[in-house]
């Protein structure tokens, strides 16, 4: 409790210079990240309009105090019906985009290695930066749910292969995350909006940026294998 209340006067902090919320981002949504910060369940943050840089944005590399970089996701809620979804295709049948994403969070403390779910909580899950790729149009006709399980998604830094995930990595299935934020908000008396975005989490190893490095995230078995970048300097 202490910890979701720092994080409001946080958040309500950062609107001043990052703008106004845009949608959530789930975190410690993988085994690793769990592991790595001694948790057993997600977190969710907020995410503010000018944290999402378009794709090819150069950004420096001490973007925060302890800057790290991910492979994510992010999507759009077509539907308000997603706070009542109980299944992973009832959230596919709310969403309306799927977004590439590389997520540039901010550890934000002396000793990142001492961040639990509580302090993470507390520091709005490290939310700060990340670069959007071209949004994918979703809708009916298109398994979506099915397609995220079963992707594969490779990071690439200055062209050799950095590190390698997939879709299950995200809580056996992405969209468990956006059913996930939707219940917490319910907890606390919020829901999900129409246009909201959703980040669905790591499907990467946290890794720091150096400047001059470059980094590709490609999306292999969703529509047309899309990528996003950032260059960092």
């Amino acid at each position: 409790e202490e910890a979701e209340c720092t994080r409001s006067a946080f958040v309500s902090a950062l609107q001043a210079r990052m703008g106004a919320p845009v949608g959530y981002k789930a975190g410690l949504t993988s085994e690793q990240v769990q592991q790595r910060f001694n948790a057993s369940s997600p977190v969710r943050g907020t995410l503010l309009r000018n944290m999402l840089l378009p794709a090819g944005s150069k950004v420096s590399a001490a973007f925060g105090f302890r800057p790290v970089f991910e492979a994510d996701l992010l999507v759009r809620i077509a539907d308000s019906a997603v706070n009542t979804a109980t299944t992973t295709a009832e959230v596919a049948a709310a969403i309306d985009r799927v977004i590439p994403f590389i997520e540039l969070p901010d550890l934000a403390v002396s000793d990142p290695a001492a961040l639990d779910r509580a302090a993470i909580t507390a520091i709005n899950v490290g939310a700060r930066l990340g670069v959007t790729g071209e949004p994918m149009a979703v809708g009916p006709a298109q398994p979506i749910d099915q397609l995220l399980r079963t992707m594969t998604v490779t990071v690439r830094s200055n062209g050799a292969v950095l590190d390698e995930g997939a879709g299950v990595d995200v809580l056996g299935d992405p969209l468990r995350a956006v059913l996930w934020v939707a219940g917490d908000l319910a907890r606390h008396g919020g829901n999900l909006k129409v246009g909201d975005l959703v980040s669905l989490g790591a499907f990467s190893r946290l890794s720091r940026p150096s400047p001059g490095q470059t980094v590709e995230v490609e999306y292999r078995g969703l529509p047309g294998n899309p990528t996003v970048s950032v260059e960092f300097e």
